[in-house]
């Protein structure tokens, strides 16, 4: 079984497909409107943000975090938590063993948490800073 598809709520659809846009850096593969539907599409699985779908927690991996955070704040984005480290991944159950996962959470154009990820590889020696 594979994730096909995640609903997020999304009570102005252009507001927040363009959000989701700039976000995701690429444009919905489907918008029906009405009946308020926009669909786009990572890596074979569908977020699809829908009027009467709830909100929900959605993490989206990122290559650089610190930038992103940026580009997104420079972009009017309220961050709600700056990137820090959730935990060391010392075997691969969760992520690449040997790394650190950091995250940031923000809020979107319609009020949902979104949670921000990169995966970085643990620094060398005691006092190397994380």
């Amino acid at each position: 079984m594979t994730v096909l598809q995640i609903a997020q709520h999304a009570e102005d659809l252009q507001r927040a497909t363009r959000f989701y846009a700039d976000l995701l850096g690429r444009p919905p593969a489907a918008v029906y409107d009405p009946p308020g539907l926009a669909f786009f599409v990572l890596d074979g699985m569908r977020l699809l943000l829908d009027r009467g779908a709830p909100s929900a927690l959605h993490y989206f991996a990122v290559d650089d975090l610190p930038a992103t955070v940026e580009r997104l704040r420079e972009r009017g984005v309220t961050i709600d938590t700056e990137p820090h480290v959730i935990f060391s991944h010392a075997d691969p159950t969760l992520g690449p063993a040997g790394t650190d996962e950091w995250q940031a959470f923000l809020t979107d154009s319609e009020g949902n948490a979104v949670g921000l990820v990169e995966q970085r590889p643990v620094p060398v020696g005691a006092d190397a800073p994380r």
